[in-house]
């Protein structure tokens, strides 16, 4: 949005705004995205440079880490001069002097706000001050979910019209003055109306608006998405950005005339001199310049070291002898790590990464819920509703918890009996955490005995929604992921197909932990119902039709791994046959040894646990911090991830790569023209690269860009964040999610050829934006020759990696005590007597 508008269009206005607010949805359907979406259209760097000057938001690490990282090798000093050389031929030494020596300003004077800082410069009055503290609190009761002890009294019909109501028929007034009342029950709330008697001048509405909106982001992009999404409420609740909006001018209008009376005038009449547009033309500036370098040059110091340890690893042929089991996981960057203990545990099996909804795409309804939930991708409108049937592990509440403690007389009760209990026991998770109602559990997303409505027999549906799949549907979508991720033949007699949550007990942003591509929660419903697809008679017929053949002694087993306590829950264990059972039985034994290798490798990095301990004391100790009230930090999530491979096992397999890749499979081998990768980058692009994006801007601006520490923070009507009780909400990422994380645009490597890689992506506009405006890099790796290609400027050009040695190692766990940073790639070299541990 570039043009000057001397007119005000009132749609205009509000879809630009709903355009450049925050996208964050309410807590339970935390989903990573990309912050800075609203730039997107633009190249990266243009789009930061752009981002900072117009909304004051940091967008790169500052000079002084720079230039730590710098001392520390983190940014190559020679790959810092080749990106001089590329970006400024022929001023070398000018701009490394500039990067290195002198002293440079990083202050900001953001356009926003500039035009409504004339209240406090020429009228003297923090209008912000005067109205945010009731608007929150307002807003809040309205859009509450269940949270607060009293139900805002009227509702169902809109905002507005449920304060005038409110107005009319109560003893007191949200106003102190007669006009912003009377304005109100009249009826005379058009915008323009309002924004004449606080404004003025029609040619500054706009820029009014988006300096009033952005003095609360968090509250106005909470109204955008949900008047743009209906179910993104449980309790749905009729309001529009336009309502928020006139309520809030009406509350200025109300606070100015109880300061000054009838002697204001409209802002703009006061006006010495017209504010810079919002959206005028953004110059790159010399500051943006220096972080630009600086970014190309971290960036590439890392990603030069997965690409030459890529071209040079072994990547010998798969083996030919029988397999062990096969496991499919998500391609979350937490099971990096789970698959390769797994696959050290028992070289005999192999495991593969897809996205973690499985490609099977519906809403599950738990069978004592109202409600049902989307789990899959967030983009994706299923048609499809899987009930749970048979819960006999409903979930008990706390009577602490219940609405009787709120009560005059029963909390007065309450008080001095249980409430001297209640201090005791929060005294005693000091010392010995424990599992209570306040626990958020992967496991507890499903009963592991209840029944799915998986398979539709009858045409059945619920209102626009088909109860399951056909036999049809069922196989169309196996299909699709079997060869998507190159498992057509060789199947195992036991294949395991693993979705993840998470679990902890001081965590608001849970939905953050849980798996991206079920939109927040736990991909164990997924799982099941593709366990229960693949071992269904007629879907393997029809599969055999279509030239998969899956062994009758072949059975998928449903499972799900917490990805903060490293245990494992399996599914549906009845149908085994025995042989596959007595397999499943020495199997779990692996998976316990692989889960608590994992637990160590991530102990690394809580400063409370000591990876040296026995690795037993470290699992259990592990477990405590999911349980621990006073544990800010259960897990680091997605902390470090900067890498996406999509390729076969063997293209990385023999690379460490710290936890800090997403792995999706894919076989070059069976998909010649890139009608499967299309449909693994299309998920890709937006998923892992939102994820990428979220961690990058909640690192570099953790206050404006991301949620502070989480530490003061309350929750708001169960939809978001704030600090105190009068505070804006708070988007983006807590500083417990990020402090460890490196911002570093997520790097996707294919293995194929790059001409085909290039074909494809450009079938897609959404997901070829993604690469072309540079917010994603893109690396080929031909598995013929091992040449690197760098997708750049609208072509794959070829890159050639440091000749330096990879790094290697023999011993990991010795790796893996050594230090809580990131520890730079190495190639894995067994010992003589195969070990690696």
């Amino acid at each position: 949005m570039n043009q000057k508008h001397d007119s005000f269009h009132e749609e205009h206005v509000l879809h630009e705004l709903k355009h450049y607010l925050p996208a964050q949805a309410p807590l339970k359907d935390f989903i990573h995205h990309n912050t800075l979406h609203a730039f997107q259209e633009d190249s990266f760097h243009d789009a930061l440079n752009k981002a900072s000057q117009l909304f004051g938001y940091k967008t790169y690490l500052s000079i002084a880490e720079y230039r730590s990282l710098l001392a520390k090798n983190e940014i190559n000093e020679e790959t810092l001069k080749s990106i001089i050389l590329k970006f400024k031929p022929g001023q070398e030494q000018i701009w490394f002097d500039k990067l290195v020596k002198q002293d440079i300003d990083e202050e900001l004077e953001p356009r926003i706000g500039q035009f409504r800082s004339f209240w406090k410069t020429h009228y003297k009055i923090d209008l912000d001050a005067l109205v945010h503290p009731i608007l929150f609190r307002i807003i809040g009761s309205y859009l509450d979910q269940g949270i607060a002890i009293w139900n805002f009294p009227i509702s169902e019909k809109g905002f507005i019209a449920s304060i005038q109501e409110l107005e009319k028929n109560s003893f007191v007034s949200f106003f102190k003055t007669k006009r912003a009342k009377e304005l109100l029950l009249s009826g005379n709330t058009s915008l323009q109306s309002l924004l004449h008697i606080v404004v003025g001048d029609e040619s500054l509405y706009e820029q009014y608006l988006f300096d009033q909106q952005f003095a609360h982001p968090g509250w106005s992009g909470m109204v955008a998405v949900i008047c743009g999404n209906k179910s993104s409420l449980i309790d749905e609740k009729k309001i529009s950005l336009s309502e928020l909006i006139r309520f809030e001018l009406l509350l200025e209008i109300d606070a100015l005339d109880d300061h000054f009376g009838d002697i204001w005038s409209p802002l703009a009449l006061k006006l010495e001199k017209r504010p810079t547009g919002i959206f005028d033309f953004v110059e790159m500036s010399e500051l943006n310049e220096i972080y630009r370098l600086f970014q190309e040059a971290y960036e590439w110091t890392y990603y030069d070291q997965v690409l030459h340890g890529l071209q040079v690893q072994s990547n010998s042929n798969s083996s030919k002898h029988a397999t062990s089991f096969q496991a499919m996981f998500c391609i979350d960057d937490r099971e990096c790590s789970i698959r390769r203990h797994i696959e050290h545990v028992d070289s005999d099996c192999k495991t593969y990464g897809t996205a973690g909804f499985f490609g099977v795409e519906f809403y599950f309804q738990p069978e004592h819920s109202n409600f049902h939930t989307k789990v899959c991708p967030a983009p994706v409108s299923p048609k499809y509703l899987i009930k749970e049937l048979k819960n006999t592990n409903r979930q008990k509440n706390d009577f602490h918890f219940g609405k009787h403690s709120h009560g005059l007389l029963s909390g007065w009760v309450l008080t001095n009996t249980l409430g001297f209990w209640s201090a005791l026991r929060l005294f005693l998770t000091v010392f010995r955490p424990s599992t209570n109602a306040a626990a958020v559990t992967s496991f507890r997303h499903m009963d592991k005995h209840s029944l799915l409505t998986i398979e539709n027999k009858n045409g059945e549906k619920e209102g626009d929604l088909q109860i399951g799949y056909t036999i049809t549907e069922m196989t169309d979508r196996i299909e699709s992921l079997l060869r998507s991720i190159g498992l057509i033949d060789d199947f195992s007699p036991l294949v395991y197909v693993v979705g993840h949550g998470s679990s902890s007990v001081n965590n608001t942003h849970y939905a953050g932990y849980d798996c991206g591509a079920c939109s927040g929660r736990p991909g164990s419903v997924n799982a099941r119902v593709l366990a229960f697809i693949g071992n269904h008679p007629e879907v393997r017929k029809q599969l055999s039709e279509r030239g998969i053949n899956i062994p009758k002694d072949c059975q998928f087993v449903g499972a799900l791994h917490d990805t903060s306590k490293d245990e494992m829950m399996y599914y549906d264990l009845k149908i085994l046959s025995d042989e596959n059972y007595k397999a499943h039985t020495a199997n779990v034994e692996k998976f316990n040894t692989a889960l608590a290798l994992n637990a160590k490798e991530r102990s690394r990095r809580f400063m409370s646990i000591n990876t040296k301990d026995k690795i037993g004391k470290i699992h259990d100790e592990v477990k405590l911090r999911t349980i621990s009230l006073f544990e800010p930090r259960p897990e680091l999530n997605h902390a470090t991830n900067s890498l996406a491979i999509v390729g076969r096992r063997q293209f990385s397999e023999h690379l460490f790569l710290d936890r800090r890749s997403f792995l999706n499979s894919y076989d070059y081998t069976t998909d010649a023209d890139g009608t499967y990768l299309l449909t693994i980058l299309n998920a890709v692009a937006p998923v892992c690269g939102g994820i990428n994006l979220e961690y990058y801007f909640s690192r570099v601006d953790n206050q404006k860009l991301g949620a502070g520490t989480k530490l003061p923070h309350n929750v708001m009507g169960l939809i978001g964040v704030a600090n105190g009780i009068d505070g804006d909400l708070r988007t983006g990422l807590p500083s417990q999610m990020i402090e460890v994380h490196d911002p570093l645009r997520l790097m996707v490597v294919v293995e194929h050829y790059p001409s085909v890689v290039l074909e494809t992506i450009k079938r897609n506009p959404a997901t070829y934006n993604w690469f072309e405006k540079d917010w994603l890099k893109l690396a080929v790796v031909n598995p013929d020759t091992k040449e690197v290609s760098v997708f750049s400027e609208g072509e794959f050009k070829a890159y050639s990696p440091s000749d330096k040695a990879v790094l290697t190692t023999d011993n990991l766990m010795k790796l893996i005590e050594s230090t809580h940073e990131n520890i730079p790639v190495h190639l894995i070299k067994e010992k003589t007597d195969g070990a690696v541990y």
